[in-house]
């Protein structure tokens, strides 16, 4: 086991009389940018905290949640560290601690010892665990434990769950094991939380759902994110209105349901987060579902990072001026995504959308009781469409030949989605499938992996939109003047698709009543 580390300031850190002036103002931009260790009370605090400020003399910053917990301080029970965006320069990207993150994000580290989080990602472990260290002020098995412990305090917090079953959200194989080290770290018992918590759960909803914060970085365009999706929702698997976003979320023999939308409004301070609702999910999923769904709706983005880079280019400028808010949209499969950018080759977002609908409804898993109006089935997985006849659906021969031929090669492992892939190895793999070109296998990573530097630099939209004199880019001089835009080149992307897109509609009243239908409990399998 690793021995604590008290760090040198991590080099992600903002300069000192940033943090003092954010910490001050509490400046919800900077909220999981760093965090505010007071050593008068041992405890660590985010910087929106809404407690009193504490001396400067008694305050020490870090860059990450871990290396205060490697110093020895707890978590706030009142502004709980917990609910903190990531820091996504950290967890984005192709930096080798960013694709270290990922994998601990997706378990690495749960079953297999550092030295193989280590190789998957190129390096030695010993330098795997001082980049680590030197990046984020504690060892990769110090991040992997506070993430955990951090999550079940939420559980613990937000939810009624059984403390067995949080423990299982968080990925510990024994009640026993968890209590100790919930206890050794926060020097108190999981049930001496749940007795005396600063707020009261958050409540049950639409049939005993699981309710849960989402926390993120303001500025947050919801409105835009919910347009993007709601003009590619497939019908019968996902519905989206102006307000919220709800989806049939497998597996086949155990399905369930999760909404996102806005959280309410707190009149006693702001709430920069959204809402989830989830029903169904067995509790060994529950990272697992809330990690998809912070990609999917990029909620560890840091918008002045980005809009500082893409503001060198005068065109992007102006459209990040418009949207500070905007976020990259990404999506619940990755298989899913790849089906849907393969049908949507050379056609409208309409008519791709509706192919995929025929995919879902012919191959799909039809759920033994539809939860409402708008979900009645689960996209079919790459063994449903390794051999399936998609001609009757509508699809050109080429176009099935191409989703089978992806289907089977995520099945023998020639693509996958792994977090290690760099963009450039994941580019290679897919453009060396048949049917798969550049501007495919870049849409897949934008979509499926929340990759912030992919570029479709043969995207016709893109090519007429950014010139400022009429005439279109050719896909060479499009990349060119991109690479000033690395390593956030996916935003200048969104941004410019938006500004092309035709301004939404809004709903009638009766549409939207209409809109949200009520959700029916999800059946567990026996």
């Amino acid at each position: 086991m690793d021995a604590p580390v008290i760090p040198a300031p991590a080099a992600s850190l903002p300069p000192a009389h940033v943090c003092e002036q954010a910490r001050t103002s509490r400046d919800p931009r900077f909220d999981g940018l760093f965090f505010v260790a007071v050593t008068s009370t041992g405890i660590y605090c985010r910087p929106v905290c809404p407690a009193p400020t504490a001396k400067s003399a008694n305050v020490k910053y870090f860059g990450h949640a871990a290396a205060c917990e490697a110093a020895g301080f707890r978590p706030c029970l009142r502004c709980r560290p917990e609910l903190s965006p990531a820091e996504g320069a950290w967890r984005r990207g192709d930096a080798v601690v960013a694709r270290a993150l990922k994998l601990i994000d997706e378990g690495a580290l749960a079953e297999q010892p550092l030295s193989a989080l280590a190789e998957r990602v190129g390096l030695g472990e010993r330098q795997l665990r001082r980049l680590f260290v030197e990046r984020l002020g504690a060892p990769p098995i110090g991040v992997h434990g506070t993430r955990r412990l951090l999550f079940a305090k939420q559980l613990l917090t937000e939810t009624h769950l059984p403390i067995t079953e949080v423990a299982h959200a968080a990925g510990f194989g024994s009640l026993r094991r968890f209590n100790a080290a919930f206890l050794e770290a926060y020097r108190m018992a999981p049930r001496d939380l749940r007795r005396h918590p600063n707020e009261p759960p958050a409540g049950q909803a639409d049939g005993d759902a699981l309710v849960l914060r989402l926390g993120y970085r303001p500025p947050y365009d919801l409105g835009a994110m919910l347009d993007f999706l709601r003009g590619r929702a497939l019908p019968g698997v996902e519905h989206v209105d102006e307000h919220r976003y709800t989806r049939a979320i497998g597996p086949a023999d155990a399905p369930g349901w999760l909404r996102v939308s806005a959280w309410p409004a707190d009149k006693r301070e702001r709430q920069h987060a959204l809402k989830l609702e989830l029903h169904g999910a067995a509790p060994s999923r529950l990272l697992e579902i809330t990690n998809r769904l912070r990609r999917m709706f990029d909620l560890d983005a840091d918008p002045n990072a980005i809009g500082a880079a893409l503001s060198v280019d005068p065109r992007l400028r102006a459209l990040v001026q418009k949207r500070p808010g905007l976020r990259l949209p990404s999506g619940w499969d990755g298989f899913e995504i790849a089906v849907r950018a393969i049908l949507g080759q050379q056609v409208s977002v309409a008519a791709a959308r509706t192919l995929a609908a025929r995919v879902a409804q012919r191959f799909g898993h039809a759920l033994p009781q539809p939860f409402g109006p708008g979900l009645t089935h689960l996209f079919p997985t790459p063994t449903d469409l390794a051999d399936a006849d998609l001609a009757p659906l509508g699809l050109t021969r080429a176009r099935a030949d191409t989703v089978r031929t992806v289907a089977r090669a995520l099945l023998d492992g020639r693509v996958d989605f792994r977090a290690e892939r760099t963009l450039d190895d994941f580019v290679a793999r897919w453009v060396a499938l048949p049917g798969i070109g550049p501007w495919t296998a870049h849409y897949i990573a934008m979509r499926a992996l929340g990759h912030p530097d992919a570029f479709p630099a043969d995207d016709l939209v893109l090519q007429k939109a950014l010139p400022e004199d009429g005439v279109r880019l050719s896909a060479k001089a499009l990349g060119a003047r991109a690479e000033a835009w690395r390593p956030w080149r996916a935003y200048g992307v969104i941004h410019t698709w938006r500004d092309s897109m035709p301004a939404p509609v809004p709903l009638k009243p009766a549409a939207r009543a209409a809109s949200a239908p009520p959700l029916k409990k999800a059946r567990r399998a026996a």
